[in-house]
């Protein structure tokens, strides 16, 4: 009897370890099934813009679906709170932003995810600069008359934002303090929102992406008074920084990473840190994207860890100097 609940034992044992084995996907085996790329926003955005790109390329080299999903609210939380409690097996990504990964820890009273243990870092994406735009209709020519009309006018004027903690928002809490004014935050869900809201006249400004403003900037349908970055972008190189205006060291760029639930196993990380590398790098992606005002670089997890935690204690300290908290 003692030999045959060994051999049970035994047995029992390697089919444990042998299922275990399987039901962890690896290089080798991964992907067997459709690959989901959330998305914290809206549709049409620069995260939106991006995910679409790789699902577009990996569809087509790896054979399975690749979807997109737009899951937007509170500053991106409840997409990246679906996938953090994922799986971790490769299946089910993010679209990480500033926003979520160096901003909502300091800006939320309560988080249901740390955004930085709860994920695995696959690689950084893209950067764009924020624009700040205004109503055509608002009366103002430059940044100077927009600062002036805002100190004669404390707490009348309004600025938008895809929603609470994004570097949008940020961007304005930043320019509320460099500039020494009171103006009111209107969060929105997304861009999608926003835009014809400030079109109407609904709201005075919003900071956006360049890369998504940057088509109705064009056609003239709103106003771009400056770029948030230290330097002018090549996308829109007409356009004068914020700091080169008199907001010395104004710096708020908006950038976006692939990131997956924690414990990925590092086969699958490398895989897909492969992939978005190869994506990204191809010279008709790259310029499409560069042309659009988003500036692709693809890095290591390493890389985009490093960035990340700059990020936080930079952000840390506009958060609490700014008085912005969420409960």
């Amino acid at each position: 009897m003692k030999k045959l609940f060994a051999s049970l034992l035994t047995i029992g044992l390697l089919v444990s370890v042998t299922a275990n084995a399987q039901s962890k996907p690896n290089s080798l085996t991964w992907p067997t099934q459709p690959i989901r790329i959330i998305v914290t926003f809206t549709p049409g955005g620069a995260p939106d813009v991006l995910a679409r790109v790789l699902a577009q390329s990996w569809q087509e080299s790896l054979g399975v679906p690749v979807l997109v999903e737009n899951r937007p609210g509170f500053g991106g939380n409840i997409g990246a709170e679906m996938v953090a409690k994922s799986d971790p097996d490769g299946y089910t990504l993010l679209i990480g932003t500033v926003g979520i990964h160096a901003i909502n820890g300091a800006l939320y009273e309560k988080m249901s995810y740390d955004p930085i243990k709860d994920f695995t870092p696959i690689s950084f994406l893209a950067s764009t600069p924020n624009v700040l735009i205004v109503n055509k209709r608002l009366g103002v020519n430059n940044l100077h008359e927009l600062i002036e009309m805002a100190k004669t006018k404390p707490n009348q004027l309004t600025f938008g934002s895809s929603g609470v903690g994004t570097s949008l928002h940020m961007s304005g809490e930043l320019f509320k303090e460099m500039a020494g004014v009171e103006i009111r935050h209107i969060p929105y869900k997304g861009r999608a929102q926003s835009l014809p809201d400030l079109i109407s006249g609904r709201i005075s400004m919003l900071f956006d992406n360049l890369s998504s403003s940057l088509p109705l900037i064009k056609a003239g349908e709103v106003q771009a008074l400056g770029v948030t970055t230290l330097k002018r972008s090549p996308a829109a190189p007409d356009i004068p920084t914020l700091a080169e205006q008199g907001l010395h060291g104004f710096e708020a760029t908006s950038w976006f990473s692939l990131m997956a639930p924690a414990n990925l196993p590092v086969a699958v990380q490398k895989r897909l840190n492969a992939l978005t590398r190869q994506t990204l790098n191809n010279p008709q992606v790259r310029n499409r994207l560069l042309e659009g005002g988003l500036e692709p670089a693809p890095g290591s997890p390493k890389e985009l860890t490093k960035l990340i935690q700059s990020e936080t204690s930079k952000w840390s300290r506009v958060v609490h100097q700014s008085g912005a908290k969420v409960e």
